[in-house]
């Protein structure tokens, strides 16, 4: 039996975000989503997680799961045998962006997060096509599931998150770096990088998908999982 997969969703989401891959992968491999809705740090979050998760597992982070994942691999390196890395950014956040979270924040402590989410980060966040508003109707229900403090805590966290460039560097064990070509929060070119940073990382471009391929393009996100989770489990020498 393979080893455990653990999930992590992104901003604002919760499992639902998985759901077609967890009822495609769970006949094969014991699947878990941790949720990353504790903590106002991103090193925080990371060492809530380390405390709950089995003694080994491969990760997959989507977005701001992504961020987390790459922070449980610099502390526990030694604990995750295998990374996927979809529609997420290994780098620590410009003062441009982390600025403009904070009327964002002014606005969802004024009880309009649903107002947040639809018109300043939808636009990002999906391919066109013929699903787009209900996957849009789903982020809406998560997020309004989780609520405004999840939505704060989440933002410092990203606001504050540290670089994870030499953290890839040093990551030998079997990668998926994984995106939609559509999507406008962590484009293309940024995933592109990513994979260059990690040896050995297979690269998959998912050309219908934007920001939340798993939903947009499931079939095709959960082969490429399946294959990823089929690799031998070999570290790779430097």
């Amino acid at each position: 039996m393979a080893e455990p997969l653990v999930l992590l969703p992104g901003m604002m989401c919760d499992a639902r975000l998985f759901g077609p891959q967890i009822a495609a992968l769970s006949p094969d491999f014991s699947i878990m989503v941790s949720p990353i809705t504790r903590g106002e740090r991103i090193e925080e979050i990371a060492s809530g997680l380390l405390d709950e998760l089995p003694p080994r597992f491969a990760l997959a982070g989507l977005s701001m799961g992504g961020i987390v994942a790459m922070e449980l691999l610099r502390r526990a390196p030694n604990r995750i045998t295998r990374l996927a890395l979809m529609d997420t950014n290994p780098l620590a956040e410009t003062p441009q962006v982390a600025a403009a979270r904070e009327p964002q924040i002014v606005k969802v402590r004024a009880g309009r997060m649903l107002e947040v989410m639809r018109d300043e980060m939808k636009p990002n966040y999906l391919a066109p096509g013929p699903y787009r508003g209900e996957i849009l109707s789903l982020v809406m229900d998560m997020a309004q599931a989780l609520g405004p403090d999840v939505f704060v805590r989440q933002s410092r966290a990203l606001q504050r998150r540290p670089d994870q460039q030499d953290v890839l560097s040093k990551c030998k064990i079997p990668t998926l770096v994984l995106c939609g070509a559509h999507d406008a929060l962590c484009p293309v070119k940024r995933h592109v990088f990513m994979a260059e940073l990690i040896q050995g990382a297979e690269l998959r471009i998912l050309d219908n998908a934007g920001h939340l391929p798993t939903l947009e393009m499931p079939d095709e996100t959960t082969a490429a999982l399946r294959e990823w989770m089929r690799q031998p489990q070999v570290v790779r020498q430097a």
